[in-house]
């Protein structure tokens, strides 16, 4: 039981900023964020049921490290899914333009330029 306390509000945690976003992001999809919350709601499902059926954890600290480690696998997934996380290059080749006065780069994964803050080049 007394694990119970600090797991969940780690879990809380992990989730609160799995769905944190910066204002004006217009960047590629959200992937991490919704594939954070998707695991962490199958992982939760999965643990309570583990944790009912096992007697020695508990559904509720089930559901907890449930939550954990399925929001922790949809973020990443989410994550490699936008490009990120060691997903292709970590490099990317920019381009200038010069009417613009901006480096610009374009996105295998999504198809689409890129300005070099993220915001989609028209």
């Amino acid at each position: 039981m007394s694990m119970l306390k600090p797991l969940a509000a780690l879990s809380a945690a992990a989730l609160l900023t799995a769905c944190a976003t910066e204002p004006g992001y217009t960047g590629p999809s959200g992937n991490v964020q919704n594939k954070a919350l998707t695991g962490a709601a199958i992982g939760a499902l999965a643990g309570g049921a583990l944790g009912a059926v096992s007697g020695d954890l508990g559904v509720g600290a089930g559901a907890a490290i449930g939550a954990a480690v399925g929001g922790a696998a949809g973020a990443y997934t989410g994550c490699r899914q936008d490009g990120g996380c060691g997903a292709g290059s970590t490099t990317r080749r920019q381009y200038y333009d010069e009417r613009a006065g901006r480096y610009y780069y374009y996105d295998p994964n999504a198809r689409r330029y890129y300005w070099e803050n993220g915001e989609p080049r028209q």
